[in-house]
This record gives C-alpha cells, structure tokens and sequence, in this order.
C-alpha cells in the first residue's frame, strides 16, 4: 500500500472519529455512535506495538495538516482515545519517549512561530558571531540529522555535515525549512522502537537518546532566538526544562570541551545544588574523582542516584553537605547551566560559596 493512500485512509479515518465525536444527538444517535467508537477501538486494541506507533505517527501528521484551532486539537486527541499512545499496550519507556517526541513537536513550533517573518541578519547576542538564519540553519540541520539516525540507525558516528539536508539559498525561507526537518524528525522518532540500537555520543546508544538530545537542543535554541528578538527568553514547561536538564548533565560527562576543564577543577567533595522555585525539583551536583556525580530529587526526601561521573560510576550523594545553592524557576536554570543568563541575573538566588557556581559555569560552558 503506498504512503500516500495510508495516509489517506488515515486522514479519512481520523476525521470521522472527530465528526462521530462531536455530532449533535439529533444527526447521529448516541448509542449508535458509542458502539462504533467502541468496536473501532478493539479492532486498533488488537494492532501490535508497531502498528500502534504507525497509525498513530499517520493520525498526527493528519491532524499537523489542520490550521491551528479546535478541529486540529481534537484530531491530536485520537490518538489518545484509543489507546495509541499512553495505555496502548506500550511500556513505560514506550510512554517516556513519545511524550519525549511530542515536546520536542512543540518546541518546533514555537520556534518556527517565533523566526517566521523576522530578519535574518538579526544578531544573535547568546550565540557569538551568529545570526538568526545561522542560528535556524543550525538548527534545522540537528533535526534533519536525527531523522536520519533514528531512520538509518548507524552503528558509527555520521556528522550533519555528511548528509544532503538541503537547506534553502535564500535564508529568508529557513523557517519554512526547519518546520519541514522538525516534523521529519518527529514523525521517525513516534515510529521508532526507542530500545533500537543506534550510534549516540554518550552513555545510551539507543533510538530514544535522540528525542532527548533534539529537545534540549531546540529548547535552548529557542531561547536564543527569543532573547535575540525580544531581550528575554519566554516561559518554559517545568517538565521541559527539567528533560533538558537531566540530557545536559547526562551527557555532559562525554562532551570533551565540558569533561575536561570540569576534571581539573580541583573542588572534589564539593556540592552544587541547583533549585527549581516552580516544580520543587533539586540537582544536586557532586565534584570529585575527575569528573562529577548527580541526582535529582524532590527537594524532600534524599535524592535518588539518577546518572553518572565521567567515568560511568553511580554514585548517591544523599547525605553529602551543599556547598553552594542556586534557586530558579526550572527554565531559567538550564539556561544559566547553557550561560544565556548571568549568575548575577535576578532570576537567581544563590547562597553559599559563589565561586564553586563560578567554577562550574567557566568549565561547562557549551
């Protein structure tokens, strides 16, 4: 069957669920319309896991195809409603990932609302020597080269630079062409087993460590093009900036630029907690033994041991004594720990030994 007629029939599908869903009683009887509903359900109940992920990747394209308003809301939901998604016979890893793939889908968008129609010459002052078309440029070639690793899958390391992303001679039509490389990169990732193995520059090298790392990526970038714009960086998801934070200090032992300097800090023992004022989440950072340790915990209970030092070992620092403090909303210390904000900014308040932040913010710089 061509993708063009399954796409189609998807299309078609999803639009009578929608028109079933919200009919008046007088044009279609409700018990009649229920027991459609129900027996269309336990046919897709019966789908396999990949099967699953497939018509649900179709049925959000479909919906994506819509003008913003309440008829693409409602196709974005029937997915949900028959168990495609969360509940749909998937694990929890199944659930993490999509839900994964689904913030990096929003954070696209904004980002393509926000570039759309603005001039790409715009300096981009957390960005050196950037503009907003490089800035869009680059951005669009992250997302077009994951879909290709999460497509493709290699066993070995590809560069964006290998791949025929194609981008536009004209940077005034760069926000048009990451839009399209963010949706390629997000209907692979929903059709993607995240357990496949894949090449990673980390510690998983697996499907699902490409939604993290575009999520992070795209979020922060976001944040550049808003400060370039308007001064400041718009509110960000607690829930999002935590994903992205957890990725950074994941994957920060592996980057070299970061692992290196962080290693000759000369502050092993010392503890930098890190706040979040909006969602009562707490890192908490432990330097030592050429590298670092973190976990992240409620701000309550000791923090559970949630990734690892440089050298891959996992280490609980529940008990261990905080030498320095900063408290922010979630957003805003991501952005602090990725330096688009200065520590002396007054979204920050810090307590303790403000060289050890000093420290840190000079050795893992992006």
């Amino acid at each position: 069957m061509s993708d063009a007629l399954l796409n189609a029939l998807a299309e078609a599908l999803a639009g009578l669920v929608t028109a079933v869903e919200t009919s008046d009683e007088e044009v279609l009887d409700p018990d009649a319309a229920t027991a459609w509903l129900e027996d269309t359900g336990k046919v897709l109940a019966g789908l396999g896991t990949a099967d699953r992920r497939a018509l649900d990747r179709l049925f959000h394209e479909a919906a994506l195809r819509e003008p913003s308003g309440a008829r693409r809301q409602r196709l974005l939901a029937v997915s949900e409603g028959f168990g495609l998604r969360a509940g749909g016979g998937g694990d929890a890893g199944d659930d993490a990932h999509l839900a994964t793939v689904e913030a990096v889908a929003e954070q696209a968008r904004r980002y393509a609302e926000t570039v759309r129609g603005t001039d790409p010459a715009t300096p981009v002052p957390t960005c050196p020597g950037w503009n907003l078309g490089d800035l869009t440029r680059h951005l669009g070639a992250l997302h077009g080269w994951a879909e290709h690793l999460v497509t493709a899958r290699p066993a070995t390391r590809v560069r964006a630079g290998e791949l025929p992303l194609d981008p536009p001679a004209d940077p005034a039509s760069y926000p048009g062409w990451f839009a399209a490389r963010a949706e390629g990169f997000t209907a692979a990732a929903r059709a993607a087993d995240p357990a496949a193995p894949v090449w990673s520059p980390g510690a998983d090298p697996y499907v699902r460590h490409y939604p993290r790392h575009v999520l992070a990526e795209t979020v922060v970038h976001l944040a550049d093009a808003e400060i370039a714009l308007g001064g400041a960086a718009g509110p960000l998801d607690p829930g999002t900036a935590a994903e992205a934070l957890d990725h950074y200090l994941t994957t920060a032992p592996y980057i070299p630029w970061i692992a290196e300097p962080l290693a000759h800090l000369d502050r092993d023992g010392a503890v930098l907690r890190l706040a979040a004022r909006d969602s009562g989440a707490v890192w908490t950072l432990v330097l030592g033994g050429g590298g670092f340790t973190w976990s992240r915990g409620d701000g309550g209970e000791p923090a559970t041991a949630r990734a690892t030092a440089s050298t891959g070992a996992t280490v609980a620092t529940a008990t261990t004594a905080v030498t320095a403090t900063v408290t922010a909303d979630a957003g805003d210390l991501l952005l602090l720990l990725h330096r688009r904000y200065d520590a002396d900014d007054a979204r920050f308040t810090l307590t303790g030994d403000r060289d050890l932040l000093d420290d840190w913010l000079a050795a893992g710089a992006l």
